[in-house]
């Protein structure tokens, strides 16, 4: 899937980790108990699949203000993952393992993103 990388943000190393990412958030949600299906599953899911999906977005336009509001949702959206993690890790459905190595991730996810907001406000208006 992905076909032959035609669009420009598919060869973006943040957007390919990010897409990767989501998809192991969404095992994560499918994996949850039915009764954290609505809440958490579904918030993690419509989070993760939002860093990917923003990301693409924001490529997308012209504009640099526009490239950076669409990159900076992409970022909050790493960060409402990671909260969400928090919380399933508490209802005691990941281990501590899991979450490190999620975080890591969802950290090394977001510090790339901050390097694209940061090219793209110094790349003029």
């Amino acid at each position: 899937m992905g076909g032959n990388m035609g669009f420009k943000f598919e060869t973006f190393d943040v957007w390919q980790r990010a897409i990767e990412f989501a998809n192991v958030m969404f095992d994560v949600a499918d994996a949850l108990p039915k009764k954290y299906q609505f809440s958490l599953g579904e918030q993690l899911r419509r989070a993760a699949l939002s860093m990917p999906t923003n990301l693409a977005e924001g490529s997308g336009r012209d504009n640099p203000k526009e490239k950076r509001y669409f990159y900076q949702i992409s970022k909050g959206s790493v960060y409402e993952v990671v909260s969400l993690l928090v919380m399933i890790g508490k209802r005691g459905q990941l281990t501590r393992e899991d979450y490190r190595r999620y975080y890591s991730e969802a950290d090394e996810i977001a510090a790339m993103i901050t390097g694209a907001i940061r090219f793209v406000s110094s790349s003029g208006p």
